[in-house]
């Protein structure tokens, strides 16, 4: 993104003493739905038919939260990732879940030096932006526990020392769905950490058409580039996102609208446990984001359904006999949805 276009920073802010004006804010707002809309379409030039995981995706970047990406091989989950990095001009890492990846490699550990005869710490890849954790799912309990720290606290402790990764900060995990052996599902504390539990599925006959089109005049035979995409936002852009979307105006109805759909799935008839009040927090985050994204200026009961199956398909557990019956979470949660009484304007 040019300097001229890029968004104010927070050096550049008017003092604590003046605050913005209506037209001001009014201003940056327009501004940061602009940058999301070409960032946006620049994602979808590399990830054709997945509109909506790129929105998703962009929903949580704004809101700071972490993702988890569900699909069969084949979708573009990790190219998804590695084109939101490319149109992010922030730090980039990836780690490759293995059955043998220990929690060291993950987080970093200490290293005895010879020349000076004493430890020094060697930080492991989540000291990053974005992490791409791939096949999460792969690697056991105790490397996955690695990540519990610094996707709640945003820190990692090593030798005692805590030590802050940089900022912004966002885990982007994927897993498939369909590969069962050798995977090690992800516990119940770690799969609450991840704001949005996104699902990826085929592409529609026009899109899958377009994909195979441009990926057979590409140099890659099966997939395609991301080297083309503009770098759109900077590290620092981020945070001044992050702060307009949090500052957002939300109603005390739509509020206490996104409590209620949370607080139903905990007595909801099918569903084995509901989610706790992480959920409540994330929903509202995610509805913010989607707000901003769509330019809006405040947020909608609209903005909330939107967000409710990605927040919560991961924090609620299906009752066996709806298993049984080959129900799946998304069409309880659909049913939840329909039932519980939107706020009317």
């Amino acid at each position: 993104m040019s300097e001229e276009s890029s968004l104010p920073l927070a050096g550049e802010q008017p003092a604590e003493s003046t605050p913005a004006t209506t037209e001001q804010a009014a201003s940056q707002l327009q501004r940061a739905t602009q940058l999301l809309q070409a960032v946006r379409e620049e994602l979808g030039r590399a990830l054709i038919g997945q509109q909506a995981v790129i929105d998703d995706v962009l929903c949580a970047l704004l809101a700071g939260g972490h993702v988890l990406i569900e699909g069969v091989p084949g979708l573009g989950k990790t190219l998804l990732v590695r084109a939101l990095a490319r149109c992010f001009g922030g730090q980039f890492a990836r780690i490759q879940f293995t059955p043998d990846l220990m929690p060291s490699d993950v987080t970093g550990h200490a290293v005895y030096d010879l020349a000076s005869e004493q430890f020094k710490l060697r930080r492991g890849p989540v000291f990053t932006n974005l992490l791409l954790a791939d096949e999460i799912n792969r690697a056991p309990a105790k490397t996955q526990a690695a990540l519990l720290e610094v996707m709640q606290e945003r820190q990692v402790t090593l030798e005692g020392n805590a030590l802050a990764v940089p900022r912004p900060f966002m885990v982007l995990a994927t897993q498939n769905p369909i590969e069962q052996e050798g995977t090690y599902p992800l516990p119940e504390a770690e799969l609450d950490r991840f704001m949005l539990k996104l699902r990826m599925d085929y592409p529609q006959h026009d899109e899958e058409l377009e994909l195979v089109r441009q990926v057979t005049r590409s140099a890659r035979s099966d997939m395609l580039e991301v080297a083309a995409l503009r770098p759109l936002l900077r590290e620092r852009d981020v945070p001044v996102l992050q702060k307009i979307c949090a500052e957002l105006p939300i109603d005390a109805q739509v509020l206490d609208y996104a409590v209620r759909l949370v607080r139903s799935t905990r007595d909801w008839p099918g569903l084995l446990f509901g989610a706790g009040p992480r959920a409540s927090i994330a929903l509202v985050r995610g509805a913010r984001a989607r707000a901003l994204l769509r330019g809006g200026e405040f947020v909608t009961p609209d903005d909330i359904k939107a967000c409710a199956p990605a927040v919560l398909r991961h924090r609620v557990r299906l009752a066996p006999e709806l298993e049984i019956e080959g129900r799946d979470v998304d069409q309880v949660l659909a049913q939840l949805l329909g039932q519980v009484a939107a706020p009317r304007a």
